[in-house]
């Protein structure tokens, strides 16, 4: 009777977190409605030599009706520890095609190469914006300038959530079986991007909860899944923030000439 007992008070525990995760990001979220601002440079004015940044860019995907407010805790944590290149893209909540937003995603990676001399670029995404980077990739060939993409509580092999009826109709591509999720299924041999999932054991959005995975004979994939925290929290969950840190640090560490080839 001890571990039943253990495993509902964690799960009330991790309601209690999500609850307190989804009213934070409310108080949030009207500051990631405005686009993204970024500098622009002026020809009449020199720009003064800087050190090159200790880290490549890093592309950061929200997900379904949300905002880049959901990263604030994570984009503060890369940045303390020397993530200077950090850009979090708004995509419109009308959307209604994943394939038609990698396009305009694979538009935002090419201009993070340009603007950082042609530098690889990393893509982190939560939910619906992990499938979208992940389309990128593998489908798009967004592969040769993203080396690693790291998604969070995105499903990717559906979700029965998306079988309720709603008015969007992106969400019938999230549904298990969709076309789009076969066509993620077909082979993919050239994509050599390395996808790390991070899943919220107490996701109340990817049900089943194992759709979260991403099993793809062949991807290289890493799989971190982290307790006590739902569908909402896991962007700014210290266990997540850690395991996107890690995926990003390991690429950062390989061979320069390794990291250039594409």
């Amino acid at each position: 009777m001890t571990i039943p007992f253990q495993r509902t008070a964690a799960t009330v525990r991790g309601a209690g977190a999500e609850a307190a995760a989804l009213a934070h990001h409310l108080v949030r979220y009207p500051t990631g409605i405005p686009p993204e601002r970024r500098p622009r440079p002026c020809p009449d004015r020199p720009v003064p030599p800087t050190a090159p940044p200790r880290h490549d860019p890093v592309l950061l995907l929200h997900g379904f009706v949300d905002n880049r407010a959901v990263f604030g805790p994570l984009r503060r944590e890369l940045h303390r520890h020397g993530w200077t290149h950090l850009h979090a893209l708004n995509h419109s909540p009308l959307t209604r095609d994943v394939r038609a937003a990698a396009v305009l995603l694979a538009r935002h990676v090419e201009w993070a190469v340009q603007a950082h001399g042609g530098r690889p670029v990393a893509l982190v995404g939560h939910s619906l914006g992990g499938l979208i980077a992940r389309y990128y990739v593998q489908r798009l060939g967004g592969h040769e300038l993203v080396p690693e993409v790291v998604t969070l509580a995105t499903p990717h092999e559906g979700t029965t959530a998306a079988l309720l009826p709603n008015p969007f109709p992106i969400t019938r591509q999230l549904r298990p079986g969709s076309d789009l999720l076969a066509e993620l299924r077909l082979p993919a041999p050239r994509c050599t991007s390395r996808f790390t999932t991070v899943r919220a054991e107490l996701d109340e959005v990817v049900l089943p909860r194992r759709g979260a995975r991403l099993d793809h004979p062949d991807l290289a994939v890493t799989d971190v899944a982290v307790p006590g925290t739902g569908h909402v929290g896991l962007p700014a969950h210290p266990r997540a923030v850690a395991a996107v840190r890690t995926a990003l640090e390991t690429w950062a560490a390989g061979p320069l000439t390794e990291r250039h080839a594409c």
